[in-house]
């Protein structure tokens, strides 16, 4: 068996796909552009196994913020770029022998192809669509809106499409990532959909809705590819007496202007807040709510249904591969006002059903068995790759 190197900037699903590899002996290193203090939480692996390079990667995140260099798009997109290619360079630097390389898309070409030159093999793990598909899409979105879209800087669409050419596999999360390739011409047998599961030892009930309200929930950036605005008017239209809308997570700063036209009636912005926290948001509302554009698995979702919240989830956020229309939540079309109302009034009309819904989504993440089925996958993807780079290896010889 290779070991395996991972790199991705941030954390996303990576840590939790490292622990897995770490539980079956299979984790060389994972390569992060967090600081080390920032990853000290991120128990199950080997602290010597964690490798921070956060030079390029911390300014780039700080650039928004700053007072000059936070106006200019065009040198925050650049800082962006030099800290995808930085982290990919080094960790290609470090490879010394036969590795699987696991690279978070557009961070890991030049070390996929040294994996590949020292025998063995590239994964270009994608969390999202492809990318042609989400700029599209957000260029769409934006214009309906009348917000200035900056279109996904085209080096990083070269170099991700470079990585789908060269990576031996492409992991995407759902179905809907899927056929996003699909439709873009990259063959089937090159993609392979591994849905993440959810954590149950950091996210469990700790409590009730209250019975005499309607409490819905949205954790995430609030932002125009998170469909926020499809949710602020869904929740002004819905007719209950206590009904309240809460929304963690940051605001962009490009849809201050959109949500001052929005109706914001019993609606709570919370701003970030610690995940330790995050647990009895989940526990105390009757149904979390993402209608994004354009999602790969989204990680929330299978927090809030660990915590016993069902979910409404437009069907572009891969929820499809998370649980049942109907049973554990409701699936509804992306950017449809309509069938957001219809189905948060069904939840809100009918408490005996939200119950059980309630129950059968923290059943449904307890049956994924966590992260345990995620990693399964993983293991059985890595066997193919073994094979196939030691056939090579020897035809090669």
């Amino acid at each position: 068996m290779m070991p395996v190197t991972q790199v991705a900037l941030g954390r996303f699903h990576h840590f939790h796909l490292a622990r897995q590899l770490e539980q079956r002996g299979r984790l060389a290193a994972i390569w992060s552009g967090y600081p080390r203090f920032k990853l000290k939480d991120e128990s199950g692996i080997s602290p010597d196994k964690i490798h921070s390079f956060p030079w390029f990667y911390v300014p780039a995140q700080a650039a928004p913020r700053l007072p000059v260099i936070g106006a200019v798009p065009s040198v925050r997109r650049y800082m962006h770029w030099r800290a995808i290619e930085a982290i990919d360079r080094r960790v290609a630097a470090s490879l010394d022998a036969p590795t699987i390389l696991v690279g978070l898309s557009s961070g890991g070409l030049q070390a996929g192809r040294r994996a590949q030159a020292l025998g063995g093999a590239h994964v270009c793990d994608r969390g999202s669509t492809h990318i042609r598909f989400q700029d599209s899409i957000l260029k769409e979105e934006y214009a309906r809106w009348d917000i200035p879209y900056q279109p996904i800087d085209p080096r990083v669409v070269a170099k991700e499409e470079a990585e789908y050419a060269n990576a031996d596999i492409i992991t995407v999360p759902s179905q809907f990532c899927f056929q996003t390739f699909i439709d873009a011409g990259v063959p089937t047998e090159r993609i392979r959909i591994i849905p993440y599961g959810g954590r149950l030892d950091r996210f469990a009930p700790t409590g009730e809705p209250d019975p005499d309200a309607f409490t819905v929930l949205f954790v995430g950036n609030v932002t125009i590819r998170k469909g926020i605005a499809y949710l602020l008017q869904a929740f002004a239209a819905l007719p209950h007496p206590a009904k309240r809308l809460k929304i963690i997570g940051a605001i962009d700063p490009e849809v201050e202007p959109l949500l001052r036209k929005m109706p914001l009636d019993s609606v709570d912005f919370l701003g970030s807040v610690p995940n330790i926290s995050l647990p009895g948001h989940y526990s105390s509302a009757d149904v979390m709510v993402l209608p994004s554009l354009e999602e790969g698995l989204a990680l929330v979702m299978a927090e809030a249904m660990a915590c016993g919240c069902p979910v409404i989830a437009s069907a572009n956020t891969g929820a499809l591969n998370l649980f049942t229309d109907g049973v554990e939540g409701r699936i509804v079309p992306a950017r449809s006002t309509q069938a957001l109302l219809e189905a948060m009034q069904d939840l809100a009309q009918d408490r005996v059903a939200a119950s059980e819904m309630r129950q059968r989504a923290r059943r449904r993440i307890e049956l994924l068995g966590g992260y345990d089925r995620y990693g399964e996958q993983w293991a059985d993807l890595l066997g193919e790759l073994d094979s196939a780079s030691s056939t090579t290896r020897r035809a090669a010889a």
